[in-house]
């Protein structure tokens, strides 16, 4: 069962991302900050985080920077949910892999995430 770090200040987000996750057969884990999502990175091993872009104390973009420098963690999969930020996730594709405009249709999420997986099977 794929392990998912979903990081998201707004805690109805995450919760909402989350329950329907588990809905799918996936396994989450919430962070409400890029602090907090580094210190669970390495205990959990996620098959793919998902983060926010605008988030206390680190922003997405730095999140996935720090992620990406760390060997162990380079070839995991990001995807930024973002409102007004998302153009920022986009120009970044050696960061991340998929970009999701707020406010998000969850079935067009689980569907994404579906493929990045059997995209790397």
């Amino acid at each position: 069962m794929p392990t998912i770090l979903i990081i998201d200040d707004e805690y109805l987000i995450a919760d909402i991302l989350s329950f329907a996750l588990e809905d799918e057969g996936f396994q989450t884990v919430v962070a409400g900050s890029g602090r907090k999502a580094l210190e669970i990175l390495d205990r959990e091993r996620p098959d793919l985080i998902i983060t926010d872009f605008m988030m206390p104390g680190m922003t997405g973009l730095e999140l996935a920077e720090t992620v990406k420098s760390r060997e162990v963690h380079m070839s995991t999969p990001i995807m930024l949910m973002s409102g007004a930020q998302a153009y920022m996730g986009e120009e970044r594709p050696d960061l991340f892999d998929e970009v999701i405009e707020k406010p998000f249709d969850i079935d067009n999420v689980i569907d994404k995430i579906r493929a990045l997986f059997q995209a790397r099977q």
